[in-house]
């Protein structure tokens, strides 16, 4: 489980360019994986942050306009 933990944790370390997994990376890795969240989803990480979640009524909508 740990292996697939880091695994799952150097994606976001390689996509912020980082050489060193940090507590942020891990909590990307596992909010992110639907198997590893249900395990450890009442997991605290320290120093890791939180998700950012908006609702999807409070996006904005593209608007089809209409060309005269």
């Amino acid at each position: 489980m740990a292996a697939e933990v880091l695994e799952l944790a150097d994606n976001p370390a390689r996509d912020n360019k980082k050489t060193r997994i940090i507590p942020r990376h891990l909590q990307l890795a596992i909010r992110n994986d639907e198997e590893l969240n249900k395990l450890l989803g009442g997991v605290t990480i320290a120093q890791s942050g939180v998700l950012s979640n908006i609702q999807a009524v409070l996006l904005l909508k593209k608007t089809d306009k209409v060309k005269p």
